[in-house]
């Protein structure tokens, strides 16, 4: 118990400070006649402030054949307190404080709790200053926000905020977004990026954030429903804070296009398409030398309550890269994307082999009364040789339940093919029950 305090009051103290140098920002900002009442308008932006908070109860279980684990029964419960102050010449504060604990069932490896004779869940217990972000909205169009905040692009898939864990992904970065009737532009400079693995105090290698000195760019174009074009650059110098031979090894930088469109047709129709090409490369202090491809092409089609969508992803495999001079075949890599929406739920990719990944796969959803119900196939298999890794299949059904509450339920199962090796050969079930409920 004494610990999770310590860790929550580090997290405060941290919060503190960045909201001391929040105060210092608007004062200096402000006109001298503003700044003279500047105590009076700062309890006035959080006296008008809105409060809210966010309940997330999830039962988690876990089996996977032939590692030597039990299966896992994770039952936890996350507490979101959400804080948003008033504005006060053009400045607001948003403030999220997470919780999470074990309620019942505590039966799994949380990658803290040194339970690892169990298979993993990702959900660690802790305390965690999750958000505390200045925003200035002064400028035409324009959006500015500093300290620890939430960062999706796109579809997540590079950079992202892994949403589906209970300790949500975030960043203590300063950036600037436009926004015209057609065009986008985003910066960001990341200092830190706060991983899921719980608050960021703990001793190494549990205090798994990376430090940062990574720059996010990207641009978008949108013409009509049927085109929008996209463009971005994310350079990642990551330190994974372990101390290790190989903490800078998820460093990389990406270039990469994106195609997206949705035509109608007719009153009932849409067609939906997607594609996108980037090439990723090593970057600063990486010990790798390589360089690999990304395609993504994906075809839908929409009708009324229905929709049926088919894909082909690849991540590249470099078979002649090197690591610190000796040939070490790579792949690429998504450190930062919220990688649970892709590639399927079981999570068997969350680093993409050396060999590379392709992913075939077909998606069906449909709208039944106000739920969802979401069936997806894939077909997974090296970039580089003619290994195949397996199939997966993929359900979810979700509904709400009046204006504050939902249910979920979601599976999935991984069939490993024997020819793989390790943990791809594996088979793999995954169960979820989640109930929300948020005021």
């Amino acid at each position: 118990m004494e610990m999770r305090v310590n860790m929550a009051q580090c997290q405060i103290r941290g919060g503190k400070l960045m909201a001391t140098a929040m105060a210092i920002a608007m004062v200096a900002w402000a006109p001298s006649s503003v700044a003279e009442n500047f105590g009076e308008d700062l309890a006035s932006m959080f006296t008008n402030g809105e409060f809210d908070v966010n309940f997330r109860y999830r039962y988690e279980f876990v089996d996977q054949d032939d590692n030597g684990k039990k299966s896992a029964n994770a039952s936890t419960l996350r507490t979101r307190l959400i804080f948003k102050t008033a504005k006060w010449n053009d400045f607001d504060i948003t403030i999220n404080m997470d919780d999470v604990h074990t309620i019942i069932a505590s039966d799994y490896n949380s990658t803290r709790n040194g339970k690892t004779q169990y298979q993993t869940v990702a959900d660690p217990k802790g305390t965690d200053l999750n958000i505390v972000a200045l925003t200035y909205s002064g400028l035409k169009n324009t959006t500015l926000i500093g300290g620890r905040q939430r960062i999706k692009r796109a579809n997540d898939r590079f950079i992202g905020n892994v949403v589906w864990r209970q300790n949500e992904q975030t960043y203590d970065a300063l950036s600037g977004n436009y926004q015209s009737q057609h065009f986008k532009v985003f910066y960001s400079y990341v200092d830190a990026v706060n991983r899921v693995f719980g608050p960021a105090d703990a001793a190494p290698p549990f205090n798994s954030g990376f430090s940062s000195d990574s720059h996010l760019a990207d641009a978008a174009y949108t013409l009509n429903d049927t085109l929008s074009f996209s463009i971005y650059s994310y350079f990642l110098d990551l330190d994974d804070r372990s101390g290790s031979a190989n903490a800078f090894d998820t460093s990389n930088q990406t270039l990469g296009a994106r195609l997206t469109g949705a035509p109608k047709i007719g009153d009932s129709w849409t067609i939906t398409y997607t594609a996108e090409y980037a090439m990723q490369e090593d970057y600063k202090d990486s010990s790798f030398n390589y360089d690999a491809d990304y395609l993504l092409a994906e075809l839908g089609f929409k009708w009324n309550w229905l929709g049926v969508k088919v894909g082909y992803e690849v991540l590249g495999s470099d078979q002649s890269a090197t690591k610190a001079g000796v040939a070490a075949p790579k792949a690429f890599q998504t450190p930062l994307a919220t990688l649970h929406g892709h590639n399927g739920w079981a999570d068997k990719f969350l680093s993409t082999p050396a060999t590379g990944l392709q992913d075939t796969f077909l998606a069906a959803s449909a709208k039944v009364a106000k739920g969802t119900l979401i069936l997806v196939l894939h077909d997974f298999s090296a970039d580089s040789g003619s290994i195949d890794y397996g199939q997966e299949i993929d359900f979810v059904a979700k509904w709400p339940l009046g204006k504050h509450y939902s249910v979920l339920g979601k599976l999935a199962f991984y069939d490993g093919d024997k020819a793989a090796a390790g943990d791809l050969a594996q088979d793999t079930t995954k169960a979820w029950l989640q109930l929300t409920a948020a005021f």
